[in-house]
């Protein structure tokens, strides 16, 4: 069996069409690998293309959330994970089974993945974390995506807060500095403004995220 190189064909912050390939491989917060399957399938391992990433990763999220497959021949795609020295978080709700189900478990065995979502009888998590049905459905299309439970779905359907909030941007700021001649032209004066990052508001996704962040403050990752 040919050992599977580094990990995953990176498409830095854009998500692989979904009719591409049953795999969709993504960059959270420029350096958390992403790898959402949708079936896992007997290709699954040559769906992960060797490559060079130009990120520095610190882990590696292998989403199982709504997967199965028949195929349970998963020493392949296990091998695939193995060969990384990066951590690994394997996320699972209560429709992982089958061969998803199965690779977690001999990921977990192997000492490899922890594994955070919703109690499944088939690989009970080490963290649990619960979630609504509607919401994770959401979130599977969206992490992103603002939902009636989330707080700030909350807070922007209610409006309670907003009168009280200073909405102007640093780039208004800098643009009204710039206005009333306190620049002096001089560019070093001008910061730069940096998009915002967005807020990931899936609750199992983010609890990997901060996890993965934690454990490369403990354990800075090999460069």
């Amino acid at each position: 069996m040919k050992k599977c190189a580094i990990l995953f064909f990176l498409i830095s912050s854009v998500i692989v069409p979904a009719r591409a390939a049953e795999t969709e491989v993504s960059v959270l917060e420029t350096n958390v690998l992403r790898v959402r399957v949708n079936q896992l399938t007997e290709n699954f391992a040559g769906q992960l293309r060797a490559a060079t990433p130009t990120n520095a990763l610190i882990g590696s999220i292998l989403d199982l959330r709504a997967t199965a497959g028949d195929n349970e021949e998963t020493t392949l795609a296990a091998g695939c994970f193995s060969t990384s020295k990066l951590p690994l978080v394997i996320l699972v709700d209560r429709a992982t089974g089958g061969a998803a189900a199965a690779l977690a478990k001999r990921l977990r065995a192997m000492g490899i993945g922890l594994i955070i979502g919703e109690a499944n009888e088939r690989i009970p998590p080490d963290i649990t974390v619960a979630m609504r049905a509607a919401d994770e459905k959401i979130f599977l299309q969206n992490p992103y995506a603002l939902t009636a439970t989330n707080p700030a779905a909350a807070l922007a359907l209610t409006n309670d807060l907003l009168p009280y909030v200073d909405h102007t941007s640093e780039a208004d700021l800098v643009r009204k500095r710039i206005k009333d001649g306190e620049d002096d032209s001089d560019a070093t004066n001008t910061p730069r403004v940096q998009p915002a990052q967005p807020i990931i508001r899936d609750p199992v996704l983010a609890r990997a995220v901060d996890l993965l962040k934690a454990l490369a403050i403990l354990h800075p990752p090999p460069r």
